[in-house]
Order: C-alpha cells, then sequence, then structure tokens
C-alpha cells in the first residue's frame, strides 16, 4: 500500500448534515496535517452550506455535482462518504473500481441491503491498496468505549446478556425527506440501529444467529405525506439477538421519548459482574456479584484526545482520529471498523426488520444467503 506523504487530502461525497460534520471534524484535525480539497452533492443548497463552512476554515474547496466528478478530479487521498443511504453501493462500487485508489470511510449503514453489502465486500477484497471503514463511530463514545475496555478485560467475567436502550427524538428533516422511507434507508432498524447491533456483537464476542423483534409506527411521522405518501418507517421496536456464544443481545428503542435523561444507556451482565455506559452523562458502572450493590463503582468517562464534540459527544473526531492513523501506517494496522462489522451490523437489522414483517424468528443465516 502506497504511503501518503505531506497532507492527507480528503474528499466529501454528500455535505448534508452529516457531510458538514465530517467537514468540520476534519477542520479540527488539521494539526494532524489533513485538508478537505472537494466535495460532491448535487443539492446546491447543501453544496453552499459546506462552502460557507469551509471559507470560515480557510479551505478552499473544489465542488462537483457529482461523485464520479470528483474522484475523476484526482485531487484527493481519502473519500468521506455520507450521502443517503441508498446510494451508498453505487458510489462504493466507483470508488473501489476507480483507477486511482482512494481511501474509504463510509457512513453507516454500510448498504441498505446485505446483497449490496456482499458486493462491495466481495470487490473490496480485490483492492489491497485501499482502506475502507464503516462508520460505527458509537465504539468510540468514551463511556461506550471504557465499558468495552471493562467487558475485553475479563472484569465481569463471560459476557451473557447485553441491553442497549435508546430513547430518543424522532429521526430529523434529510434533504428531500429521504430518511422517511424504507426503500430508502434500509429500514430503522437498519438505518439507526446497525450502530446497536454492531456492539452487542462486540461485547458478546460472538456472531449473532437469530433475531426476533417486534415494532411498528405508533407516533411520529404519521400526519406527513410526500408525494402522495405516508412515510412508513417505524419509530419504537424490541429486538432480541441470539449468538453462537450462547449470549443473548436486547434493544429497546424508542423514537418518540425526548423526556429521557440520557439517549443511550447500556448492561452488559457477565458471570461475574456487570458494566453500564450511559450517554451523553457519560458514566459507566462497573460492579460485581461477590460485592453487590454498595461495591458499584462509578467512573466519569472522558477522553483527552477529544477537540470536537460534535453531534456523536466526540466520537466522530476520534473515530477520524483512528482512521487517519490506519492510512499512516499503510496497511500495517488493521482497520477499527472494516466492511464485515459492516454487513454484519447491516444483516442483523435486516433480520429485525423481516422478523417484525413475518411475526417469527429470522436467521441470519437465512438474511445472507437471501432465503427469506
Amino acid at each position: 500500500m502506497a504511503a501518503i506523504l505531506g497532507t492527507v487530502k480528503y474528499g466529501i461525497i454528500g455535505v448534508g448534515m452529516m457531510g458538514r460534520e465530517h467537514l468540520i471534524n476534519l477542520h479540527h484535525l488539521r494539526s494532524e496535517a489533513v485538508a478537505v480539497v472537494s466535495i460532491a452533492d448535487p443539492h446546491v443548497p447543501s453544496q453552499q452550506l459546506a462552502l460557507e463552512l469551509a471559507r470560515s476554515f480557510n479551505w478552499p474547496l473544489e465542488v462537483f455535482s457529482g461523485h464520479q466528478e470528483l474522484l475523476d478530479s484526482g485531487l484527493c487521498d481519502v473519500v468521506v462518504v455520507s450521502s443517503p443511504n441508498m446510494t451508498h453501493y453505487q458510489i462504493l462500487m466507483d470508488i473501489i473500481h476507480h483507477p486511482k485508489p482512494h481511501h474509504v470511510l463510509v457512513e453507516k449503514p454500510l448498504c441498505t441491503t446485505v446483497a449490496d453489502c456482499k458486493k462491495v465486500v466481495d470487490a473490496a477484497r480485490k483492492r489491497q491498496d485501499i482502506l475502507v471503514q464503516v462508520g460505527l463511530e458509537y465504539r468510540y463514545m468514551p463511556p461506550v468505549a471504557k465499558l468495552i475496555q471493562l467487558v475485553q478485560s475479563g472484569t465481569i467475567g463471560q459476557v451473557k446478556m447485553v441491553a442497549i436502550r435508546e430513547h430518543r427524538f424522532p429521526f430529523l428533516v434529510k434533504v428531500h425527506n429521504w430518511n422517511r422511507f424504507n426503500a430508502n434507508t434500509g429500514g430503522t432498524l437498519v438505518e439507526k440501529c446497525c450502530h446497536f447491533f454492531d456492539l452487542m456483537r462486540l461485547f458478546a464476542g460472538s456472531n449473532p444467529v437469530r433475531v426476533m423483534a417486534s415494532g411498528d409506527m405508533d407516533v411520529n411521522h404519521k400526519d406527513e405525506i410526500y408525494d402522495g405518501k405516508v412515510p412508513d418507517i417505524i419509530d419504537n421496536a424490541y429486538v432480541i439477538v441470539e449468538f453462537e456464544n450462547g449470549s443473548r443481545g436486547m434493544l429497546d428503542l424508542c423514537m418518540f421519548a425526548e423526556g429521557s435523561k440520557n439517549e443511550q444507556e447500556i448492561s452488559v451482565v457477565g458471570d461475574i459482574g456487570k458494566g453500564e455506559a450511559f450517554v451523553p452523562e457519560s458514566v459507566v458502572r462497573c460492579g460485581s456479584r461477590v460485592a453487590g450493590r454498595d461495591g458499584v463503582q462509578t467512573i466519569k468517562a472522558e477522553d483527552d484526545r477529544i477537540k470536537y464534540d460534535g453531534l456523536h459527544h466526540g466520537s466522530s473526531y476520534l473515530e477520524h482520529l483512528n482512521f487517519l492513523s490506519a492510512i499512516r501506517a499503510k496497511g500495517v494496522q488493521a482497520l477499527a471498523v472494516d466492511l464485515q462489522d459492516g454487513l454484519i451490523s447491516v444483516a442483523i437489522g435486516v433480520a429485525a426488520q423481516v422478523s417484525i414483517e413475518k411475526g417469527r424468528f429470522v436467521t441470519i443465516e437465512e438474511v445472507v444467503n437471501e432465503h427469506i
């Protein structure tokens, strides 16, 4: 893998809310010799907002309406794909097949279907000269990272149960309201919850076997109509995931729960203890069965490396820092979140969506082999 000498030059494909968030994060990494040099987006208002941001950073940008023009320009070493979910597949394939190698950070979900994820994984295997990292950045949130460290150190013993609660606000308004429809997002349990399925797998230290879910659209978006169509994205669900090693995960999702102190609460229970993480409170609690309630410790989770908190409590900043380190290591350092991680997080979400539709357990094998 070729070394990148001097400044690492980034292009951002898709400069809506998340694309501009990446632009700000990269600005805060200027001391690491990075620069955003180009953007691509067909939506002119998004282009203008990104240009205004870049001017405030004194970063001149080349602006393209399409990603192919950005790739063909030869300006970039790295591209960040933060376009709408349903565009990821074609953009990734175009990047992977481009003669000039571009390292890629692609926002979650990797693609909206397992079939498309598999095609991207297969294509990328043939390009040993590029790195592709998936933007499952919740791993980097300081309390979550601290909990991962506690679990992997053996502090709570063999993990048996992982419970993740996300109680939050409804989906935000996006360009052309693309995120209101399953066909564009992959479904709520793919679009939003691939983060949590990725964390479950990480905590369990095992791959998923089967999924059971119950969910519906009960409160949000029911009075909205776009081009004559009513949104079909669910706003609440319970999801149970069973893993190969016998551990279980459970997701409790509610997107009309603004009256919550914490947006995410994560509990991991092993055979000798329990760990919990709370976001945005940024607190971790850890206790053992032997010490009981009185022995529970509370730890404030912080990471001094974070220079910008942004929309995800500093995790996007740390994600970029990690990816840049992997790029500079010229393939010697393994990616924190690779394409296989991206594929499995989508597969669990798809299985959950199908489970709601069919009212039964759905195996990961069914989803991956497209037998549903």
